[in-house]
């Protein structure tokens, strides 16, 4: 069976913040892929970290289009918070949960190949740039350097195998989101994906090659700090023959 011959139950978190000059571009490759797989439900997350005029563009697509909702969260205090934000908002109604990152960093054009493997007997698919097919492009020598090197250390401090640790772009069955609902998450920053994933491991998943793009600024000294202090974490509690798992 086609993509294009069944409906999937499905939602998409995408955390908004100053999305203004890609708004447009980003919206109509979504649509698209909305178009073609038939089904879907956008989640979009808006919080004070957004100083343009984001929120009345999500805002006024919601009234257009509903397909997307624009959830409005004052309370975030940091990314992790508008993931987790557009996780409890979906996951009472859709069997199938993607995140993905806004300003044209994740392709829209992959949802199709995230939701057939999700259909194939996985629980977990995590997207990742350095498989075959897989390329990081537009993004900085440091932003490449911190990805490639936070997969080397997270695998060798953890055990894990992923070819990609540090990838934003992934999808989850909603009984694997709800079980992460009742966890407490230790990462503010960039390093929640990691943890996530580390969290995940003894999961059915399979990785599958995206292309990103990274035209957001650099990653701030204090994710990096705090994305050190949860590896150590882990890495002491692994140690201890106590490690973490959902």
């Amino acid at each position: 069976m086609s993509i294009t011959d069944r409906k999937y139950d499905f939602a998409v978190i995408v955390p908004m913040a100053n999305e203004s000059m890609d708004f447009d571009s980003f919206i109509s490759k979504l649509k698209k892929a909305l178009d073609f797989i038939g089904s879907g439900k956008v989640y979009l997350i808006v919080d004070k970290v957004s100083k343009d005029n984001t929120l009345a563009l999500c805002e006024q697509l919601s009234e257009e289009d509903k397909r997307f909702k624009t959830i409005w969260a004052p309370e975030n205090k940091n990314v992790v918070d508008a993931y987790i934000r557009g996780y409890k908002e979906a996951t009472p109604y859709h069997d199938i949960i993607i995140e993905m990152d806004a300003g044209m960093s994740h392709d829209p054009t992959a949802l199709p190949m995230f939701l057939r493997v999700l259909n194939e007997g996985n629980e977990c698919v995590f997207g990742s740039r350095f498989i075959n097919g897989g390329s990081i492009w537009q993004s900085s020598f440091k932003r490449r350097f911190l990805s490639k090197s936070g997969t080397l250390l997270s695998n060798l401090l953890l055990g894990s195998r992923l070819k990609d640790m540090t990838s934003g772009y992934q999808g989850f069955h909603a009984s694997v989101v709800r079980k992460l609902l009742c966890y407490d998450l230790l990462s503010t920053g960039h390093f929640y994906q990691t943890e996530v994933r580390y969290l995940m491991r003894k999961y059915r998943y399979i990785e599958v090659p995206i292309h990103y793009r990274a035209p957001s600024p650099n990653v701030s000294f204090k994710s990096i700090i705090n994305s050190l202090s949860v590896l150590i974490h882990y890495f002491i509690q692994r140690i201890l023959f106590r490690s973490k798992s959902l």
